[in-house]
């Protein structure tokens, strides 16, 4: 598997963000309650984390460890800004229904947290895959999210009419409490899949955001040990050599 593809599917499978790393909840949450709202919050965001990827990549032996979070920020608000006035001029409906969280992609911690393990040490090309992987992942899940709470909450599917008039559309899901219940449904559904999986010899426990390192049995020596140990150590060498 080449090297784009490998990051397509890490992202899209093996690391959800959604369905198993749960992050970006907030909008998973608030924004799912049809599949189109699901799909535009999913690729507006896709945008974004692929974007700031790439530059972030590009620049990432201009930024100095010390300043890269604030970095990270300008970069992200830029391409949010952007995406934000793209949606506003031809997308109305869709940047009115998705409302402020459209400006909150900025700390959308998908996006800082694969600019964080990923971008900052990866070269442009695999981090530019890893962001359309990661966003491709988001997307589908927020769509499925929606999709589920649009059909039992309004008896529609992007909008249209699926289910017969005598079906009693149960309102729940389109309210806060129904995108709990789809969130730990669909969860579960992809839990099982993935001990169906490792039964055949197939084992998903092992996440690893681009540092080598198991990030769900984290140490916690993996980005400490990457950005600040190096850092020591270039310092105490720099003091030798005076």
């Amino acid at each position: 598997m080449n090297k784009a593809a490998e990051r397509l599917y890490n992202g899209f499978v093996k690391e959800n963000p959604t369905f198993v790393l749960m992050l970006g909840m907030c909008p998973t949450l608030a924004v799912t309650t049809s599949a189109i709202n699901g799909l535009g919050m999913g690729l507006t965001t896709m945008v974004v984390l692929a974007l700031s990827n790439l530059f972030i990549s590009l620049l990432r032996k201009i930024i100095p460890n010390r300043v890269r979070i604030p970095a990270f920020i300008v970069i992200i608000a830029s391409f949010v800004t952007i995406v934000q006035l793209l949606l506003e001029a031809y997308l109305p409906f869709l940047n009115k229904s998705l409302g402020v969280y459209i400006p909150l992609i900025v700390v959308n911690c998908i996006i800082l947290g694969r600019a964080e393990a990923y971008a900052y040490s990866n070269p442009p090309f695999a981090s530019l895959f890893d962001g359309i992987g990661m966003g491709l992942g988001f997307s589908f899940a927020l769509t499925c999210i929606g999709a589920v709470r649009e059909l039992l909450g309004e008896g529609k599917f992007f909008g249209l009419t699926l289910l017969p008039d005598s079906f009693e559309p149960i309102g729940i899901f389109v309210q806060a409490p129904g995108a709990f219940f789809v969130l730990a449904c669909l969860v579960a559904l992809q839990n099982y899949i993935k001990g169906k999986r490792k039964k055949a010899g197939k084992p998903y426990e092992k996440i690893g955001s681009g540092c080598s390192e198991d990030c769900m049995n984290c140490s916690e020596q993996g980005c400490s040990r990457r950005f600040y140990d190096e850092n020591a150590k270039s310092a105490d060498s720099e003091k030798e050599g005076k």
